[in-house]
């Protein structure tokens, strides 16, 4: 390993938090750090996670909802010091690693099974 990758790989150990192992498709809540003048607040994005890029310390992940009629998408970094926790609500069940097919689906086709098998070992 070069210089470049050990010094990602401290960063990652020093950033590390509680990070669920979610993939495509699935409901998260991520819980993020808002500053408002010098107030800072927490506030909840929960939506599908339609995108994952692992890229060491720069991986990311698209998180996707609907609000008021009009579909939001945020971009958040993994290791980002702006996010508080990530919750996985629901497991769901999909054949691709990047859906941004949801974008032109809406209502009831726009939703994704429940991964069954995921729900099952999270109880054992």
């Amino acid at each position: 390993m070069d210089i470049i990758q050990t010094l990602e790989k401290e960063q990652m150990e020093k950033l590390k938090k509680d990070i669920p192992a979610f993939k495509t498709g699935d409901t998260v809540k991520v819980h993020c750090k808002i500053k408002e003048g010098d107030r800072e607040r927490i506030q909840v994005f929960e939506g599908v996670c339609i995108a994952r890029n692992n890229d060491g310390l720069n991986s990311s992940f698209v998180v996707r909802k609907i609000s008021f009629g009009e579909g939001v998408e945020r971009v958040f970094p993994l290791y980002s010091p702006n996010i508080a926790k990530i919750e996985l609500v629901r497991s769901g069940k999909v054949r691709r690693s990047k859906i941004y097919y949801l974008r032109q689906l809406f209502g009831k086709k726009a939703r994704i099974s429940e991964d069954e098998r995921a729900t099952t070992e999270e109880t054992k």
